[in-house]
């Protein structure tokens, strides 16, 4: 059971699905923007710009997101957290999705097969609502951001290659400013910064939280 005993009064947007699907749509892109219309979106670059590199975001390998809204009485957030096995980003928490396939028909459908390939959630229970800018990653990733409603009837089978669970965080949570910080860490010889948003013993950080951050200003600061 999620405590939304601690959590400010949230936005009327946030009060049911309902309402945040009007909202959520109204604000969110109905199509996924070009690599080229995406070099002056997102970034893990953002609050580093000195680290940003030369290269333009449409020499970035294409990827994809599902950002899934689970449309419960109170709306919560689906989010994985990675095993911590595998030889990238190993124990990390993590949106379910991956690479644009050569097969996808784009965006949407790369996010969505993912989603089904590593949480076992089918896409008869995902309502797309829009995207988010694409985010550019230090790994050399362009990743669109897909948002959608869940339907709460779902069913899960998490693969155990890549996903070791699979959790639940209150939508006001994570779209209440008071709870985006920002963290510092040493890599490759200078001091980095980068958002993050921890929940209860999850370390929400690096591109998921980017992500999380884009969806906030897209939706209630614009």
């Amino acid at each position: 059971m999620i405590d939304q005993s601690s959590l400010t009064a949230p936005h009327p947007a946030l009060s049911g699905a309902g309402t945040f699907r009007q909202w959520a749509t109204a604000r969110l892109l109905a199509a996924p923007l070009t690599a080229a219309a995406a070099e002056a979106g997102p970034s893990d670059f953002d609050l580093n710009p000195d680290a940003a590199p030369a290269a333009d975001a449409t020499a970035l390998t294409p990827a994809a997101v599902l950002v899934p809204i689970i449309a419960r009485g109170a709306l919560t957030m689906l989010l994985t957290e990675r095993t911590a096995h595998l030889s990238a980003h190993a124990g990390q928490i993590a949106f379910p999705g991956g690479k644009i396939e050569p097969q996808d028909a784009g965006a949407a459908a790369a996010a969505l097969r993912e989603a089904q390939e590593e949480t076992g959630l089918a896409p008869a229970h995902v309502t797309p609502l829009g995207y988010l800018e694409p985010y550019r990653t230090g790994t050399g990733f362009l990743i669109t951001p897909l948002v959608a409603l869940v339907d709460p009837a779902f069913t899960l089978k998490p693969d155990p290659s890549e996903v070791a669970r699979v959790f639940e965080v209150p939508l006001p949570f994570l779209m209440d400013d008071a709870n985006h910080r920002i963290d510092t860490l040493f890599w490759r010889g200078a001091d980095r910064r980068f958002y993050a948003m921890p929940y209860e013993q999850h370390y929400i950080w690096g591109a998921t939280a980017g992500i999380i951050r884009t969806l906030y200003r897209r939706l209630f600061t614009a």
